[in-house]
């Protein structure tokens, strides 16, 4: 079963868009086409995108994540007059007609989802560690140095260090941190990922607490740096 989001207007909601998908299991997750709400969107495992009607603004949407490190497959929705318009420039994973049936529905999903997987994985396994600027991760031995000194830290601390390095300069709300290193069976209160970024940073020490950096009303990202430099992100 995969965590599938669903962008469109429709007020109909999944049953209207792309019926097929109401008869399958899958986890569906319904919002607004718009891009503000991506800020604090779950972490899904595939998007799909209602361009039936709003070509113009799903273009624009498909667009927008995929140059803002959206990593998750993208699926656009549409009519089969509006195949044509559908370029690579819209920088997709798939197209499906809003009439395709449940067999088709849910073999687009797992390919889509597969896919992804497999390139993750070529990825990590062509190499453990992770680095940006003077931060060294090593995701086999589960270490993280900086210049060489090793971090005293616990299992959830190294898991939100190392995920945000993957991610530089992209905010993350503290919604989707929660989902990402905790998980959605994690029953505490966003306030967990405040206090675990506050410990993250102590340990990190003066100098380089800035890298983890904080976004007003928004979330948390890690801010690149130059080899002996020190970082100049806003903390609260």
């Amino acid at each position: 079963m995969a965590k599938v989001l669903l962008l469109t207007n429709t007020q109909g909601a999944s049953a209207e868009v792309l019926p097929a998908l109401g008869l399958l299991s899958h986890l569906v997750k319904v919002l607004p086409l718009e891009a503000s709400v991506l800020v604090d969107a779950p972490v899904m495992d595939l998007i799909f995108v209602d361009a039936r009607r709003e070509f113009p603004a799903a273009k624009s949407l498909t667009r927008l994540m995929a140059t803002t490190g959206v990593e998750q497959p993208i699926i656009v929705i549409t009519t089969e007059g509006g195949l044509t318009a559908i370029s690579a420039d819209w920088q997709i994973s798939d197209v499906i007609l809003d009439s395709a049936g449940p067999a088709e529905v849910d073999a687009r999903i797992r390919l889509a989802v597969d896919t992804r997987a497999f390139a993750r994985e070529a990825l990590e396994g062509a190499s453990t560690e992770i680095r940006q600027g003077d931060v060294v991760i090593d995701e086999g031995t589960y270490t993280a140095k900086i210049r060489g000194t090793s971090l005293d830290l616990t299992f959830k601390e190294f898991e939100l260090l190392k995920f945000l390095a993957q991610h530089p300069g992209r905010v993350f709300s503290r919604a989707q941190l929660l989902q990402e290193i905790w998980g959605y069976d994690y029953f505490g209160g966003t306030r967990t990922v405040d206090v675990h970024i506050r410990r993250l940073r102590s340990k990190l020490g003066p100098e380089f607490e800035s890298i983890i950096g904080t976004v007003r009303n928004v979330g948390y990202r890690f801010t690149v740096q130059q080899p002996g430099r020190e970082a100049t992100s806003e903390l609260v």
